[in-house]
Protein backbone atom coordinates (compact mmCIF):
# COMPACT_ATOMS: atom_id res chain seq x y z
CA UNK A 1 0.00 0.00 0.00
CA UNK A 2 1.63 3.55 -1.10
CA UNK A 3 1.39 6.47 1.58
CA UNK A 4 -1.24 8.00 -0.55
CA UNK A 5 -3.63 4.55 -0.48
CA UNK A 6 -3.41 4.91 3.39
CA UNK A 7 -5.96 6.67 5.81
CA UNK A 8 -5.47 9.90 6.68
CA UNK A 9 -6.97 12.62 8.98
CA UNK A 10 -7.41 15.85 6.93
CA UNK A 11 -8.05 19.79 7.80
CA UNK A 12 -10.64 20.84 5.67
CA UNK A 13 -11.98 23.13 8.07
CA UNK A 14 -13.17 23.82 11.48
CA UNK A 15 -16.87 22.11 12.38
CA UNK A 16 -17.22 24.15 15.36
CA UNK A 17 -14.50 27.22 16.20
CA UNK A 18 -13.05 26.37 20.03
CA UNK A 19 -12.90 29.15 22.35
CA UNK A 20 -9.92 31.40 22.00
CA UNK A 21 -9.18 33.14 25.10
CA UNK A 22 -6.66 35.17 23.21
CA UNK A 23 -8.58 36.29 20.58
CA UNK A 24 -8.06 40.47 21.29
CA UNK A 25 -4.57 39.95 20.47
CA UNK A 26 -5.29 39.05 16.97
CA UNK A 27 -7.73 41.22 14.32
CA UNK A 28 -10.40 38.91 13.16
CA UNK A 29 -8.48 38.78 9.58
CA UNK A 30 -5.49 37.19 11.21
CA UNK A 31 -8.07 34.20 12.82
CA UNK A 32 -9.77 33.41 9.97
CA UNK A 33 -7.87 30.73 7.94
CA UNK A 34 -8.26 29.47 4.30
CA UNK A 35 -5.56 27.45 3.31
CA UNK A 36 -4.67 27.59 -0.52
CA UNK A 37 -5.29 24.32 -2.20
CA UNK A 38 -2.03 24.31 -3.86
CA UNK A 39 1.91 22.62 -2.94
CA UNK A 40 4.12 24.00 -0.77
CA UNK A 41 6.19 25.15 -3.78
CA UNK A 42 3.92 26.70 -5.59
CA UNK A 43 2.64 28.72 -2.34
CA UNK A 44 6.60 30.53 -2.00
CA UNK A 45 6.55 30.49 -5.37
CA UNK A 46 3.67 32.91 -6.02
CA UNK A 47 4.68 34.95 -2.43
CA UNK A 48 7.68 35.56 -4.89
CA UNK A 49 5.94 36.60 -8.00
CA UNK A 50 3.63 38.64 -5.91
CA UNK A 51 6.79 40.38 -3.96
CA UNK A 52 9.17 40.73 -6.97
CA UNK A 53 11.76 39.06 -5.54
CA UNK A 54 13.28 37.55 -8.56
CA UNK A 55 16.37 39.32 -8.25
CA UNK A 56 16.45 39.13 -4.47
CA UNK A 57 19.40 36.53 -3.01
CA UNK A 58 17.10 33.40 -1.39
CA UNK A 59 20.52 31.27 -0.65
CA UNK A 60 23.91 32.34 0.20
CA UNK A 61 26.13 28.99 0.99
CA UNK A 62 29.92 29.53 1.39
CA UNK A 63 30.97 32.63 -1.13
CA UNK A 64 28.03 31.39 -3.78
CA UNK A 65 24.99 33.46 -3.82
CA UNK A 66 21.60 32.51 -5.10
CA UNK A 67 18.50 34.44 -6.60
CA UNK A 68 15.47 34.00 -6.62
CA UNK A 69 14.80 33.28 -10.64
CA UNK A 70 18.13 31.14 -9.99
CA UNK A 71 16.34 29.10 -7.52
CA UNK A 72 13.15 28.32 -8.97
CA UNK A 73 15.21 27.67 -12.46
CA UNK A 74 17.02 25.01 -10.40
CA UNK A 75 13.76 23.54 -8.54
CA UNK A 76 12.38 23.26 -12.20
CA UNK A 77 15.21 21.53 -13.53
CA UNK A 78 15.85 18.82 -10.23
CA UNK A 79 12.06 18.34 -10.65
CA UNK A 80 12.53 16.98 -14.35
CA UNK A 81 15.29 15.03 -13.39
CA UNK A 82 13.61 13.64 -10.56
CA UNK A 83 10.57 12.61 -13.42
CA UNK A 84 13.46 11.50 -15.73
CA UNK A 85 14.49 8.81 -13.39
CA UNK A 86 11.12 7.37 -12.46
CA UNK A 87 9.70 9.58 -9.45
CA UNK A 88 6.37 10.28 -9.67
CA UNK A 89 3.38 11.10 -7.49
CA UNK A 90 3.09 9.44 -4.54
CA UNK A 91 6.33 8.64 -4.42
CA UNK A 92 8.67 8.34 -1.03
CA UNK A 93 12.17 9.87 -1.39
CA UNK A 94 14.25 10.50 1.23
CA UNK A 95 16.81 12.99 1.75
CA UNK A 96 19.64 12.39 3.97
CA UNK A 97 21.41 15.14 4.02
CA UNK A 98 22.52 18.47 6.28
CA UNK A 99 21.82 22.43 5.21
CA UNK A 100 23.29 22.14 1.58
CA UNK A 101 21.36 23.93 -1.44
CA UNK A 102 20.94 20.55 -3.01
CA UNK A 103 19.20 19.00 -0.32
CA UNK A 104 16.80 22.40 -0.20
CA UNK A 105 16.17 22.14 -4.00
CA UNK A 106 15.58 18.68 -3.55
CA UNK A 107 12.64 19.00 -0.89
CA UNK A 108 10.91 21.51 -3.43
CA UNK A 109 11.56 19.87 -6.58
CA UNK A 110 9.79 16.76 -5.29
CA UNK A 111 7.08 18.66 -3.76
CA UNK A 112 6.38 20.43 -6.79
CA UNK A 113 5.63 16.91 -8.85
CA UNK A 114 3.80 15.70 -5.53
CA UNK A 115 6.32 13.49 -4.58
CA UNK A 116 6.75 12.70 -0.91
CA UNK A 117 10.08 13.57 0.68
CA UNK A 118 11.32 12.18 3.47
CA UNK A 119 14.08 13.75 5.70
CA UNK A 120 16.74 11.62 7.59
CA UNK A 121 19.42 13.08 9.87
CA UNK A 122 22.69 12.50 7.65
CA UNK A 123 24.37 11.17 11.26
CA UNK A 124 22.15 8.54 11.66
CA UNK A 125 23.86 5.33 11.75
CA UNK A 126 23.73 2.66 9.20
CA UNK A 127 20.73 0.32 10.66
CA UNK A 128 18.40 3.61 11.46
CA UNK A 129 19.45 4.43 7.40
CA UNK A 130 18.34 0.94 6.62
CA UNK A 131 15.37 1.00 9.01
CA UNK A 132 14.27 4.21 7.26
CA UNK A 133 14.28 3.70 4.31
CA UNK A 134 12.83 0.53 4.65
CA UNK A 135 9.91 1.28 6.66
CA UNK A 136 8.74 4.31 4.28
CA UNK A 137 9.33 2.58 1.05
CA UNK A 138 11.66 4.89 -0.27
CA UNK A 139 11.96 4.26 -4.12
CA UNK A 140 15.06 6.44 -4.25
CA UNK A 141 17.85 8.39 -2.10
CA UNK A 142 19.85 12.04 -2.04
CA UNK A 143 22.31 11.30 0.20
CA UNK A 144 25.45 13.55 0.87
CA UNK A 145 28.66 11.65 0.08
CA UNK A 146 29.75 11.58 3.85
CA UNK A 147 27.21 8.87 4.17
CA UNK A 148 28.05 6.42 1.72
CA UNK A 149 30.60 4.51 4.08
CA UNK A 150 27.19 3.55 5.41
CA UNK A 151 24.70 3.64 2.26
CA UNK A 152 26.93 0.81 0.92
CA UNK A 153 26.37 -1.52 3.07
CA UNK A 154 22.33 -1.76 3.82
CA UNK A 155 21.30 -0.07 0.07
CA UNK A 156 20.85 -3.68 -1.38
CA UNK A 157 18.34 -4.66 1.39
CA UNK A 158 16.00 -1.82 0.42
CA UNK A 159 13.63 -0.78 -2.58
CA UNK A 160 16.02 2.14 -3.51
CA UNK A 161 17.05 1.89 -6.89
CA UNK A 162 18.83 5.16 -7.40
CA UNK A 163 21.11 7.31 -5.04
CA UNK A 164 21.68 10.81 -5.92
CA UNK A 165 24.96 11.80 -4.16
CA UNK A 166 25.25 15.32 -3.16
CA UNK A 167 28.35 17.03 -1.14
CA UNK A 168 28.77 19.93 1.03
CA UNK A 169 31.10 21.17 -1.69
CA UNK A 170 29.03 21.26 -4.61
CA UNK A 171 27.77 24.88 -4.49
CA UNK A 172 30.77 26.08 -2.79
CA UNK A 173 32.63 29.17 -4.47
CA UNK A 174 35.47 27.43 -6.32
CA UNK A 175 38.18 28.84 -3.86
CA UNK A 176 36.02 27.26 -0.89
CA UNK A 177 35.35 23.97 -3.26
CA UNK A 178 39.37 23.58 -3.32
CA UNK A 179 39.49 24.67 0.37
CA UNK A 180 37.14 22.16 1.32
CA UNK A 181 38.58 18.97 -0.65
CA UNK A 182 42.22 19.88 0.61
CA UNK A 183 41.28 19.79 4.41
CA UNK A 184 37.81 17.41 4.33
CA UNK A 185 37.06 15.82 1.22
CA UNK A 186 39.88 13.79 0.32
CA UNK A 187 38.91 11.77 3.75
CA UNK A 188 35.27 11.00 2.37
CA UNK A 189 34.78 7.65 0.91
CA UNK A 190 33.23 7.93 -2.39
CA UNK A 191 31.00 5.45 -4.86
CA UNK A 192 31.90 5.41 -8.53
CA UNK A 193 29.43 6.34 -10.88
CA UNK A 194 27.03 3.46 -11.75
CA UNK A 195 23.31 3.51 -12.40
CA UNK A 196 23.03 2.91 -9.49
CA UNK A 197 25.11 5.86 -7.77
CA UNK A 198 24.80 9.15 -9.74
CA UNK A 199 26.32 12.60 -8.78
CA UNK A 200 24.40 15.73 -8.71
CA UNK A 201 25.91 17.24 -12.06
CA UNK A 202 24.70 14.28 -13.74
CA UNK A 203 21.49 13.82 -12.36
CA UNK A 204 20.98 17.54 -13.23
CA UNK A 205 22.01 16.80 -17.01
CA UNK A 206 18.74 14.25 -16.85
CA UNK A 207 16.55 17.07 -16.23
CA UNK A 208 17.79 19.46 -18.94
CA UNK A 209 17.22 16.44 -21.44
CA UNK A 210 14.30 15.38 -20.08
CA UNK A 211 10.78 16.73 -22.17
CA UNK A 212 8.74 13.86 -21.97
CA UNK A 213 6.35 14.89 -19.44
CA UNK A 214 5.29 18.47 -18.34
CA UNK A 215 5.90 19.50 -14.78
CA UNK A 216 3.22 19.25 -13.23
CA UNK A 217 1.83 21.69 -10.37
CA UNK A 218 -1.34 20.03 -9.39
CA UNK A 219 -0.64 19.01 -5.87
CA UNK A 220 -3.40 19.27 -3.36
CA UNK A 221 -3.55 21.04 0.67
CA UNK A 222 -4.33 17.67 1.94
CA UNK A 223 -1.80 15.52 -0.26
CA UNK A 224 1.13 14.52 1.90
CA UNK A 225 3.87 16.38 1.20
CA UNK A 226 6.84 15.27 3.94
CA UNK A 227 7.82 12.76 6.39
CA UNK A 228 9.59 14.27 9.80
CA UNK A 229 10.23 11.95 12.69
CA UNK A 230 9.93 12.17 16.13
CA UNK A 231 9.66 10.14 19.23
CA UNK A 232 6.45 10.93 19.90
CA UNK A 233 4.86 10.64 23.38
CA UNK A 234 6.18 6.77 23.65
CA UNK A 235 9.66 7.19 22.34
CA UNK A 236 9.95 4.58 19.58
CA UNK A 237 10.30 5.98 16.24
CA UNK A 238 7.09 7.74 14.33
CA UNK A 239 7.27 8.96 10.91
CA UNK A 240 5.18 12.38 11.53
CA UNK A 241 3.06 12.50 8.02
CA UNK A 242 2.72 16.45 7.08
CA UNK A 243 0.70 17.69 4.15
CA UNK A 244 1.13 20.73 1.69
CA UNK A 245 -1.47 22.85 3.85
CA UNK A 246 0.51 21.88 7.17
CA UNK A 247 3.02 23.80 6.09
CA UNK A 248 1.61 26.61 4.18
CA UNK A 249 -0.90 27.12 7.14
CA UNK A 250 2.56 27.15 9.41
CA UNK A 251 3.71 30.18 7.05
CA UNK A 252 0.47 31.86 6.94
CA UNK A 253 0.92 31.67 10.80
CA UNK A 254 4.24 32.68 10.52
CA UNK A 255 3.16 36.15 8.06
CA UNK A 256 0.51 37.19 11.00
CA UNK A 257 2.10 36.64 13.69
CA UNK A 258 5.69 38.40 12.79
CA UNK A 259 4.03 41.04 10.80
CA UNK A 260 7.81 43.30 10.44
CA UNK A 261 9.50 40.15 8.76
CA UNK A 262 9.97 41.36 5.16
CA UNK A 263 12.45 40.93 1.81
CA UNK A 264 15.20 43.04 4.42
CA UNK A 265 15.52 40.13 6.75
CA UNK A 266 18.37 37.71 6.84
CA UNK A 267 17.67 34.53 8.03
CA UNK A 268 21.05 32.07 9.68
CA UNK A 269 19.88 28.89 8.69
CA UNK A 270 21.17 26.80 11.66
CA UNK A 271 18.43 24.26 12.38
CA UNK A 272 18.43 21.77 10.39
CA UNK A 273 15.87 20.67 7.43
CA UNK A 274 15.08 17.39 9.10
CA UNK A 275 13.91 19.01 11.71
CA UNK A 276 10.63 20.54 11.40
CA UNK A 277 11.25 23.60 13.16
CA UNK A 278 14.03 24.05 11.25
CA UNK A 279 12.54 23.46 7.57
CA UNK A 280 9.27 25.41 8.16
CA UNK A 281 10.68 28.82 10.45
CA UNK A 282 14.40 28.92 9.15
CA UNK A 283 13.39 28.08 5.22
CA UNK A 284 9.95 27.74 4.16
CA UNK A 285 8.67 30.90 6.10
CA UNK A 286 11.69 33.00 5.11
CA UNK A 287 11.06 32.33 1.47
CA UNK A 288 7.56 33.15 1.98
CA UNK A 289 8.82 36.64 2.62
CA UNK A 290 11.67 37.46 0.46
CA UNK A 291 14.25 36.89 2.83
CA UNK A 292 18.12 35.98 2.32
CA UNK A 293 18.79 32.36 3.63
CA UNK A 294 22.12 32.08 4.88
CA UNK A 295 22.68 27.53 4.83
CA UNK A 296 24.45 26.40 7.89
CA UNK A 297 25.41 22.76 7.03
CA UNK A 298 27.61 22.57 10.40
CA UNK A 299 27.18 24.54 13.62
CA UNK A 300 30.56 25.35 15.49
CA UNK A 301 29.20 26.73 18.69
CA UNK A 302 33.43 28.18 18.49
CA UNK A 303 32.74 29.88 15.30
CA UNK A 304 29.67 31.46 16.37
CA UNK A 305 30.88 34.90 16.92
CA UNK A 306 32.86 34.88 12.91
CA UNK A 307 28.95 34.11 11.38
CA UNK A 308 27.45 36.44 13.07
CA UNK A 309 29.96 39.43 12.33
CA UNK A 310 29.69 38.23 8.54
CA UNK A 311 26.39 37.41 7.73
CA UNK A 312 24.72 40.27 10.11
CA UNK A 313 21.29 38.14 10.58
CA UNK A 314 18.01 39.92 11.39
CA UNK A 315 16.56 36.68 12.25
CA UNK A 316 18.56 33.89 14.72
CA UNK A 317 16.46 30.88 15.09
CA UNK A 318 18.04 27.75 17.23
CA UNK A 319 17.34 25.51 20.01
CA UNK A 320 18.54 26.22 23.75
CA UNK A 321 22.18 24.96 23.07
CA UNK A 322 22.56 27.54 20.41
CA UNK A 323 22.14 30.31 22.47
CA UNK A 324 24.39 28.57 25.36
CA UNK A 325 26.94 28.89 23.36
CA UNK A 326 25.92 32.55 22.00
CA UNK A 327 27.06 33.62 26.01
CA UNK A 328 29.80 31.48 26.28
CA UNK A 329 31.77 32.30 23.38
CA UNK A 330 34.76 34.35 24.92
CA UNK A 331 35.41 36.02 21.14
CA UNK A 332 32.00 37.31 21.38
CA UNK A 333 33.00 40.74 23.40
CA UNK A 334 32.96 42.96 20.10
CA UNK A 335 30.12 41.14 18.07
CA UNK A 336 27.36 43.63 17.45
CA UNK A 337 24.33 42.20 17.71
CA UNK A 338 21.85 45.92 16.50
CA UNK A 339 20.89 44.06 13.26
CA UNK A 340 19.13 41.86 15.47
CA UNK A 341 15.15 41.77 15.15
CA UNK A 342 13.95 38.16 16.07
CA UNK A 343 15.80 35.77 18.50
CA UNK A 344 13.57 32.77 18.59
CA UNK A 345 14.19 29.76 20.68
CA UNK A 346 12.32 26.10 20.03
CA UNK A 347 12.71 22.46 20.44
CA UNK A 348 13.45 22.76 23.95
CA UNK A 349 12.63 24.84 27.01
CA UNK A 350 14.87 27.25 28.87
CA UNK A 351 14.33 28.27 32.73
CA UNK A 352 14.22 31.87 33.91
CA UNK A 353 17.26 32.41 34.65
CA UNK A 354 18.81 31.31 31.36
CA UNK A 355 16.66 33.23 29.69
CA UNK A 356 17.25 36.14 31.65
CA UNK A 357 21.18 35.78 31.26
CA UNK A 358 20.76 35.66 27.12
CA UNK A 359 18.44 38.68 27.15
CA UNK A 360 21.10 40.23 29.41
CA UNK A 361 23.90 39.17 26.67
CA UNK A 362 21.79 40.64 23.61
CA UNK A 363 21.10 44.13 24.77
CA UNK A 364 25.12 44.05 26.19
CA UNK A 365 25.86 43.69 22.63
CA UNK A 366 23.82 46.32 20.97
CA UNK A 367 20.39 44.06 20.31
CA UNK A 368 17.05 45.43 20.81
CA UNK A 369 15.20 42.43 21.17
CA UNK A 370 14.56 39.79 23.65
CA UNK A 371 14.73 35.80 23.58
CA UNK A 372 11.62 34.95 22.27
CA UNK A 373 10.42 31.28 23.14
CA UNK A 374 7.40 29.06 22.17
CA UNK A 375 5.97 25.87 21.99
CA UNK A 376 5.96 23.17 19.79
CA UNK A 377 5.55 19.99 17.93
CA UNK A 378 6.29 17.81 15.04
CA UNK A 379 3.03 16.77 14.77
CA UNK A 380 1.68 20.41 14.07
CA UNK A 381 4.39 21.23 11.71
CA UNK A 382 6.80 23.43 14.58
CA UNK A 383 5.04 26.54 16.47
CA UNK A 384 1.99 26.34 18.36
CA UNK A 385 2.58 29.17 20.81
CA UNK A 386 4.85 31.66 20.60
CA UNK A 387 5.83 34.62 22.95
CA UNK A 388 5.00 37.40 20.82
CA UNK A 389 6.14 41.20 20.66
CA UNK A 390 2.27 42.21 21.02
CA UNK A 391 1.24 39.43 23.47
CA UNK A 392 4.15 38.50 25.75
CA UNK A 393 4.00 37.34 29.32
CA UNK A 394 6.81 36.23 31.20
CA UNK A 395 6.87 32.59 32.97
CA UNK A 396 5.03 31.55 30.10
CA UNK A 397 5.20 29.87 26.20
CA UNK A 398 2.67 32.67 25.06
CA UNK A 399 -0.35 32.44 22.71
CA UNK A 400 -1.17 30.17 20.35
CA UNK A 401 -0.44 31.21 16.79
CA UNK A 402 -3.19 32.49 14.73
CA UNK A 403 -5.65 29.86 13.41
CA UNK A 404 -4.53 27.35 15.97
CA UNK A 405 -6.60 26.60 19.40
CA UNK A 406 -5.05 24.74 22.18
CA UNK A 407 -7.25 23.48 24.74
CA UNK A 408 -5.98 22.19 28.34
CA UNK A 409 -7.95 18.86 29.18
CA UNK A 410 -7.97 16.33 31.73
CA UNK A 411 -5.19 13.64 30.41
CA UNK A 412 -7.17 11.55 26.88
CA UNK A 413 -10.26 13.09 27.51
CA UNK A 414 -11.83 16.15 26.07
CA UNK A 415 -13.05 17.29 29.44
CA UNK A 416 -11.64 20.79 29.79
CA UNK A 417 -10.03 21.83 33.06
CA UNK A 418 -10.46 24.93 34.67
CA UNK A 419 -8.78 28.03 33.96
CA UNK A 420 -4.93 27.88 35.67
CA UNK A 421 -5.40 24.03 36.60
CA UNK A 422 -2.73 21.72 34.66
CA UNK A 423 -4.13 19.52 31.77
CA UNK A 424 -3.04 17.79 28.80
CA UNK A 425 -2.17 20.30 25.80
CA UNK A 426 -4.36 19.41 23.17
CA UNK A 427 -4.11 21.31 19.22
CA UNK A 428 -6.71 22.06 16.86
CA UNK A 429 -5.98 23.61 13.84
CA UNK A 430 -4.54 23.43 9.92
CA UNK A 431 -1.10 23.02 10.90
CA UNK A 432 -1.95 19.53 12.55
CA UNK A 433 -0.46 16.31 11.14
CA UNK A 434 -2.43 13.83 8.75
CA UNK A 435 -0.87 11.07 11.26
CA UNK A 436 1.89 8.62 11.99
CA UNK A 437 2.48 6.83 8.71
CA UNK A 438 2.00 3.28 8.55
CA UNK A 439 0.86 2.90 12.80
CA UNK A 440 -3.02 3.66 13.34
CA UNK A 441 -2.60 3.06 16.77
CA UNK A 442 -0.54 5.37 17.39
CA UNK A 443 -2.34 8.05 15.26
CA UNK A 444 -5.38 7.24 16.70
CA UNK A 445 -3.88 7.88 20.21
CA UNK A 446 -2.87 11.08 18.98
CA UNK A 447 -5.86 12.78 17.28
CA UNK A 448 -9.39 12.54 18.35
CA UNK A 449 -12.31 13.75 17.24
CA UNK A 450 -13.76 15.57 20.59
CA UNK A 451 -17.59 16.83 20.81
CA UNK A 452 -17.12 19.83 19.25
CA UNK A 453 -16.80 18.12 15.84
CA UNK A 454 -12.99 18.72 15.04
CA UNK A 455 -10.05 16.69 15.66
CA UNK A 456 -7.31 17.60 17.88
CA UNK A 457 -4.17 16.70 18.45
CA UNK A 458 -3.40 14.97 21.94
CA UNK A 459 -0.04 16.47 23.11
CA UNK A 460 1.27 13.81 25.93
CA UNK A 461 2.56 17.32 27.32
CA UNK A 462 1.55 18.54 30.79
CA UNK A 463 0.50 22.56 30.80
CA UNK A 464 -1.86 25.36 31.63
CA UNK A 465 -3.56 28.10 30.73
CA UNK A 466 -4.63 31.68 32.27
CA UNK A 467 -8.06 33.85 31.78
CA UNK A 468 -6.32 35.60 28.76
CA UNK A 469 -5.06 32.35 26.71
CA UNK A 470 -1.23 32.26 27.89
CA UNK A 471 0.09 28.90 28.27
CA UNK A 472 2.66 27.70 30.58
CA UNK A 473 4.61 24.18 29.51
CA UNK A 474 5.43 21.76 32.44
CA UNK A 475 6.75 18.56 31.42
CA UNK A 476 5.66 15.68 29.06
CA UNK A 477 2.94 13.35 30.78
CA UNK A 478 5.57 10.41 29.60
CA UNK A 479 8.37 12.11 31.71
CA UNK A 480 6.23 13.52 35.03
CA UNK A 481 7.06 11.71 37.82
CA UNK A 482 4.12 9.92 40.42
CA UNK A 483 5.75 9.74 43.67
CA UNK A 484 3.08 8.71 46.54
CA UNK A 485 0.97 10.41 44.53
CA UNK A 486 1.57 13.54 43.89
CA UNK A 487 2.55 15.00 40.61
CA UNK A 488 6.36 15.49 40.16
CA UNK A 489 7.37 17.76 37.19
CA UNK A 490 10.96 17.23 35.74
CA UNK A 491 11.43 20.50 34.33
CA UNK A 492 10.67 22.32 37.60
CA UNK A 493 13.16 20.42 39.46
CA UNK A 494 15.51 21.19 36.45
CA UNK A 495 15.12 24.87 36.48
CA UNK A 496 15.64 24.36 40.30
CA UNK A 497 19.43 22.51 39.67
CA UNK A 498 20.45 25.27 37.18
CA UNK A 499 20.14 28.24 39.58
CA UNK A 500 23.10 27.03 41.09
CA UNK A 501 26.17 28.62 39.74
CA UNK A 502 28.15 24.94 39.41
CA UNK A 503 25.79 23.89 37.05
CA UNK A 504 26.04 23.71 33.82
CA UNK A 505 23.36 21.31 32.43
CA UNK A 506 20.67 18.69 34.51
CA UNK A 507 18.50 16.13 33.60
CA UNK A 508 16.14 14.40 35.86
CA UNK A 509 13.64 10.95 35.70
CA UNK A 510 11.84 8.53 38.03
CA UNK A 511 13.47 6.01 39.41
CA UNK A 512 11.65 2.81 41.09
CA UNK A 513 10.94 3.38 45.00
CA UNK A 514 9.72 0.56 47.13
CA UNK A 515 6.60 2.45 48.37
CA UNK A 516 6.60 5.40 46.71
CA UNK A 517 6.25 3.91 43.52
CA UNK A 518 8.44 6.38 41.54
CA UNK A 519 11.03 9.18 43.42
CA UNK A 520 13.33 11.71 41.27
CA UNK A 521 17.30 11.43 40.10
CA UNK A 522 19.17 13.82 39.11
CA UNK A 523 22.04 14.13 36.70
CA UNK A 524 24.00 16.91 36.63
CA UNK A 525 27.16 18.02 35.29
CA UNK A 526 29.26 20.35 36.29
CA UNK A 527 30.52 23.46 34.51
CA UNK A 528 34.43 23.96 33.98
CA UNK A 529 36.45 24.23 37.42
CA UNK A 530 33.72 22.90 39.18
CA UNK A 531 33.88 19.15 40.89
CA UNK A 532 31.24 16.73 42.69
CA UNK A 533 31.84 17.55 46.73
CA UNK A 534 29.91 16.47 49.53
CA UNK A 535 29.76 20.31 49.88
CA UNK A 536 28.28 20.89 46.58
CA UNK A 537 25.95 18.43 47.07
CA UNK A 538 24.49 19.78 50.52
CA UNK A 539 24.28 22.87 48.48
CA UNK A 540 21.92 21.61 45.91
CA UNK A 541 19.78 19.46 48.44
CA UNK A 542 19.77 23.03 50.52
CA UNK A 543 18.43 24.94 46.96
CA UNK A 544 16.08 22.13 46.35
CA UNK A 545 14.55 22.28 49.79
CA UNK A 546 14.29 25.82 49.92
CA UNK A 547 12.51 25.78 46.26
CA UNK A 548 10.74 22.52 45.65
CA UNK A 549 7.99 20.33 47.75
CA UNK A 550 9.52 17.74 49.80
CA UNK A 551 8.03 15.02 47.35
CA UNK A 552 10.31 16.82 44.55
CA UNK A 553 13.78 16.58 45.81
CA UNK A 554 15.09 13.98 44.02
CA UNK A 555 16.53 11.05 46.35
CA UNK A 556 19.65 10.57 44.62
CA UNK A 557 21.99 12.83 42.46
CA UNK A 558 24.72 11.13 39.77
CA UNK A 559 27.38 13.98 38.28
CA UNK A 560 28.83 13.46 34.63
CA UNK A 561 31.13 15.57 32.51
CA UNK A 562 28.50 15.54 30.18
CA UNK A 563 24.82 14.64 29.57
CA UNK A 564 23.70 12.53 26.49
CA UNK A 565 21.95 14.94 23.66
CA UNK A 566 19.96 13.93 20.96
CA UNK A 567 20.92 15.03 17.42
CA UNK A 568 19.57 18.48 17.47
CA UNK A 569 21.11 19.13 20.63
CA UNK A 570 17.84 18.58 23.47
CA UNK A 571 19.49 16.43 26.44
CA UNK A 572 18.35 12.99 26.21
CA UNK A 573 16.47 12.25 29.23
CA UNK A 574 14.99 8.86 27.24
CA UNK A 575 18.68 7.85 26.85
CA UNK A 576 19.04 8.35 30.93
CA UNK A 577 15.75 6.43 31.69
CA UNK A 578 17.26 3.48 29.73
CA UNK A 579 20.71 3.64 31.04
CA UNK A 580 18.74 3.50 34.48
CA UNK A 581 16.92 0.32 33.52
CA UNK A 582 19.76 -1.65 32.49
CA UNK A 583 21.98 -0.30 35.24
CA UNK A 584 19.25 -1.78 37.99
CA UNK A 585 18.40 -4.80 35.80
CA UNK A 586 22.48 -5.53 36.03
CA UNK A 587 22.30 -5.16 39.79
CA UNK A 588 19.49 -7.38 39.96
CA UNK A 589 20.73 -10.30 38.53
CA UNK A 590 24.19 -9.63 40.21
CA UNK A 591 21.79 -10.31 43.34
CA UNK A 592 20.53 -13.22 42.23
CA UNK A 593 23.50 -14.94 41.02
CA UNK A 594 25.28 -14.64 44.46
Amino acid sequence: MGILDMKFFSFIGLKKKPKAKWNKYYSKQQMNFDVPNISIYKYIKDKSLEGNYKNKIAIEYFGTKMTYHEFYQNIDKVARSFLSQGIRRGDVVTVLSANIPEAVISFYALNKIGAIANMIHPLSSENEIKEALKRYSTVMLVAMDITYSKIKNIIADTEVYKTIIISAKDSMSTLMKIGYEVTQGFKVEKPKKSEDFVYWKDFIKYGERYSKDKVAENTKRDTPAVILHSGGSTGTPKGIVLSNGNFNAATMQAERALPDLDPKDIILAIMPIFHGFGLSVSITDAFAVGAKVILIPTFKASEFDKLLTKYKPSVLVGVPTLFEALTTNSRMDKVDLSNLKYVIAGGDTLNAERVQNINKFLHEHGANTNLTQGYGMTEAVAAITFDLKFASRPGTVGIPWPGTYVAITKPGTDEEVPVGEEGEICICGPTVMLGYYNNEKETNEALHIHKDGNVWLHSGDIGSMDKDGFVSYKSRIKRMIVTSGYNVYPSQIEEVLEQHPAVMDSSVIGIPHPYKVEVAKAYIALKQGYKDTPKLREELLELCKKNLAAYSIPKEFEFRKSLPKTMIGKVDFRKLQQENIEKRAEEKNGKKEV
